[in-house]
C-alpha cells in the first residue's frame, strides 16, 4: 500500500514538473521591436527627470516587457531596461518595409541633388511624428527621387503602410484642394550612407547652379536635369532643363519647364524654351544623344501632362545645339499597379549616380511608360 502511494505520489510531481514546463513553453515571449529613431534614450522610470539607463541607436533590436499608452519598458540586447516612447519603435514589419524601401529608391532616377540651410530631420514615413533616423546637417546634400502630399492626420504607428511610395500626384484629382486639417509636401530622399527617407520638401534647396536658380522668379524648382555642355575656354558649361511649380500643395509636381543654355560668345545663360501653366508630374525621363558628333542623335526628354481633356499625354522633345522641338506626343495610361515604384532608365543629372542599380526592376517598371 506504501509502495502504491509513493508511485502516485512521484507521478503526480513528475506531472506537475512537466505541466509547469509546458507552461512556461507556451508563454508568450516578449515582442520584438526596433529603434526607429537615430538615438532613443532608456530612461529609468516615467519621469522627464529620470535617470538615463542606457542609448540605443537606430536598428537595435529590442523587447517590450511592459506597456503603459504610448510608453513601453523595454530589454536591450545587452541587458539594460528602461522607459521609451512607443512612438520611436518600429516593428519587425515596418523595419523590413524601410530597408526595402531604400531599395526602391536605389532604382529611381534622382530628381536633382538638393542641399539644407539648417538641420532637417529624416523620417521613415511622411507624418512629422514618424521615426527620425538621421538628421541633415547645414550643406549636406540628398538626391530627391520622388515627392508626395500627405494630410496632417494623427500618428499612428500601427498603420499598415505597405504602399511604400503613396499616390502619385497624378492620382489626385485636378481639382483636389487640401484637407481641413492641412497637408505637407514630402521628398523621399537618398542619403549619402545609401539609405532612403523622407523629408519635408519644402526644406529643401535644389542644388542647380545659383546663375541658373536665379531665374526661378521665386518659384521653387522641383527637379533639374543636364542635357549636355559645351567647353567655354577651360570650362565646361552645361546646358539645363528645370521644372519649377507656383505656390505650395499643389496637385501636381510642376506647372512650368524651362531649357537654359550656355552662350559662350556672350558668357551666360540664355532661355532656349520654355512652357507655363501646365499640370506635369513626375517621373522625367532624359535620354542623352550625341549631338556633337555629324549625324548624331539628339538628346531627348519626355514629360507627362495633363492637358485640357483630362488625359495624361506623355510629350517628347529633341534638344539639339540650342533648339528645342516638340517630337511626339501620345496618350499615357497609368499603370494598374500604383503601388510599385515608377522607375525609368536613370537621367542625365550631373554628377552621375550609378550606384545602387537594380536593372531588373528598372526594366520590370519601364514597359509601363512605353
Amino acid at each position: 500500500m506504501a509502495h502504491a502511494l509513493l508511485s502516485t505520489i512521484i507521478a503526480a510531481a513528475a506531472l506537475g514538473l512537466l505541466s509547469c514546463r509546458f507552461g512556461e513553453d507556451r508563454a508568450p515571449a516578449a515582442e520584438a521591436v526596433y529603434v526607429g529613431s537615430h538615438e532613443l534614450a532608456l530612461l529609468g522610470e516615467l519621469s522627464p527627470e529620470a535617470e538615463i539607463v542606457a542609448r540605443v541607436h537606430h536598428g537595435d533590436k529590442l523587447r517590450i516587457l511592459e506597456r503603459r499608452r504610448r510608453f513601453v519598458r523595454v530589454r536591450s540586447a545587452d541587458g539594460h531596461e528602461g522607459w521609451v516612447d512607443g512612438h520611436a519603435l518600429l516593428s519587425a514589419e515596418q523595419m523590413s518595409r524601410l530597408r526595402r524601401l531604400s531599395l526602391e529608391a536605389a532604382s529611381m532616377p534622382s530628381h536633382g541633388a538638393a542641399t539644407v540651410f539648417s538641420a532637417l530631420n529624416v523620417h521613415a514615413t511622411p507624418h512629422r511624428q514618424a521615426p527620425s533616423f538621421f538628421q541633415l546637417q547645414e550643406g549636406d546634400r540628398v538626391e530627391v527621387v520622388a515627392q508626395r502630399i500627405e494630410p496632417r492626420t494623427p500618428y499612428r504607428p500601427e498603420a499598415d503602410d505597405s504602399d511604400l511610395l503613396g499616390q502619385p500626384p497624378w492620382r489626385l484629382p485636378p481639382d483636389w484642394t487640401p484637407p481641413p486639417e492641412g497637408a505637407d509636401e514630402w521628398a523621399l530622399v537618398r542619403i549619402p550612407d545609401g539609405r532612403a527617407g523622407w523629408v519635408l520638401a519644402p526644406r529643401l534647396v535644389m542644388a542647380i547652379p545659383d546663375e541658373v536658380a536665379q531665374y526661378a522668379e521665386g518659384h521653387r524648382i522641383t527637379s533639374y536635369f543636364a542635357l549636355g555642355a559645351v567647353r567655354d575656354q577651360e570650362q565646361m558649361r552645361h546646358h539645363w532643363l528645370w521644372t519649377t511649380v507656383a505656390g505650395r500643395l499643389r496637385p501636381y509636381d510642376f506647372d512650368s519647364f524651362r531649357v537654359f543654355v550656355w552662350n559662350a560668345r556672350r558668357r551666360r545663360y540664355e532661355t532656349a524654351h520654355i512652357e507655363r501653366n501646365l499640370t506635369g508630374y513626375f517621373p522625367v525621363e532624359v535620354r542623352p544623344g550625341a549631338a556633337g558628333r555629324a549625324g548624331g542623335e539628339p538628346t531627348r526628354f519626355s514629360l507627362l501632362l495633363r492637358e485640357r481633356d483630362g488625359r495624361l499625354w506623355r510629350r517628347t522633345y529633341a534638344f539639339a545645339g540650342h533648339r528645342v522641338r516638340l517630337e511626339q506626343r501620345r496618350p499615357w495610361d497609368p499603370p494598374l499597379d500604383h503601388g510599385a515604384p515608377l522607375v525609368v532608365e536613370p537621367t542625365a543629372n550631373v554628377p552621375p549616380d550609378g550606384e545602387g542599380q537594380r536593372p531588373e526592376i528598372r526594366r520590370r517598371i519601364r514597359s509601363w511608360f512605353e
